[in-house]
């Protein structure tokens, strides 16, 4: 893998490049595995725009078992990549996370329905079985429901929640009615798995105007307040966007790039190619800077959960420009 290559011609340097100059390093946690949803990152290694910034980043994948939320707590990573919702509603129980700059300008989150279910409209999801995940994930479907004035406790008029698994077996085994899928990675998997666009019925959060924000970088608080690690942060801003731009204009290139970092070998150029350029329709727009009508958009969507919002109150400090503004100016 190039990588691999990379590291060993960095080593050939010896002791020279070392006291040459001393990278700053950054490690960044991943919401999910390497896959194109995080081509942004991996092209900006790969390409060296953090090494152009005097950075060593480390790229650490996700899982079904890593929150990452709790790996910036622990320690684990300097920023993590993480949805609005799951962040909000941990700084909510203590853990203040803030917002450093917002890649993903749209939404991916989609629920994807068997119209032989009879799932044609929001309002036949009432007294069906929904596919819902966890761990973070469920924040804006709980708030959409609400919204829309469905119980998810499986009373009379209500639908059934169950609990998803990152796949879409329970779709395709006529479990549920519909199942939480992403426009970049599990609709397709329903496609290959032999079911046809014209045998679905998807419902887009951003269409259904209860779209929250996705894949933010996100930090602790208290480390913002150190200029060292502000500087450090700003510079990998500056590259990581530098990397999505270019994923954007060479979706190809940088899905190869992926599947050149992919250590478990379990994705195919096929799928990560077309993930690559479904992401970059939710990159485009974005300079990476927050939009502040869009933060206000996810807020109101969490704080409207009934008696049962994901978070109580809106909250405060939850965003910085501090970052972007020294970045991309």
């Amino acid at each position: 893998m190039k990588n691999i290559t990379k590291i060993a011609a960095g080593a050939a340097l010896g002791l020279w490049g070392t006291l040459a100059h001393a990278a700053d390093d950054v490690t960044l946690q991943l919401k999910w595995v390497t896959q194109a949803q995080f081509g942004g990152y991996y092209v900006a290694l790969d390409k060296g725009f953090y090494e152009e910034e005097g950075l060593n980043v480390t790229i650490k994948p996700g899982g079904p078992d890593i929150a990452p939320t709790q790996v910036l707590a622990g320690g684990g990573a300097d920023v993590t990549v993480e949805w609005m919702p799951a962040a909000l509603a941990a700084r909510e129980k203590g853990l203040p996370m803030v917002n450093i700059a917002q890649p993903f300008k749209s939404s991916g989150m989609m629920l994807t329905c068997r119209k032989d279910a009879g799932v044609t409209t929001t309002d036949d999801f009432k007294g069906k079985t929904l596919g819902v995940w966890f761990f973070g994930n469920e924040f804006p479907f709980l708030s959409w429901m609400s919204k829309l004035g469905i119980p998810t406790d499986g009373s009379d008029g209500g639908v059934t929640v169950l609990k998803q698994g990152f796949n879409v077996d329970p779709l395709l085994q006529k479990q549920a009615a519909c199942v939480s899928t992403m426009t970049y990675n599990e609709y397709w998997q329903v496609i290959d798995a032999g079911l046809s666009p014209d045998d679905l019925q998807v419902f887009k959060y951003e269409d259904q105007g209860v779209a929250t924000l996705e894949d933010g970088l996100y930090v602790l608080e208290d480390k913002l307040a150190d200029p060292a690690f502000e500087d450090k942060m700003v510079r990998f801003v500056r590259a990581s966007m530098k990397g999505w731009k270019y994923a954007e204009e060479n979706p190809d290139e940088a899905a190869d790039i992926v599947l050149e970092n992919d250590a478990s070998g379990a994705q195919t150029e096929k799928h990560q190619r077309r993930m690559m350029g479904e992401v970059a329709k939710l990159t485009a727009g974005s300079n990476g800077a927050l939009v502040e009508a869009d933060y206000e958009r996810t807020v109101e969507s969490l704080l409207s959960g009934g008696s049962d919002p994901v978070i109580s109150k809106a909250p405060t400090g939850a965003w910085t420009h501090a970052i972007t503004d020294k970045a991309l100016n």
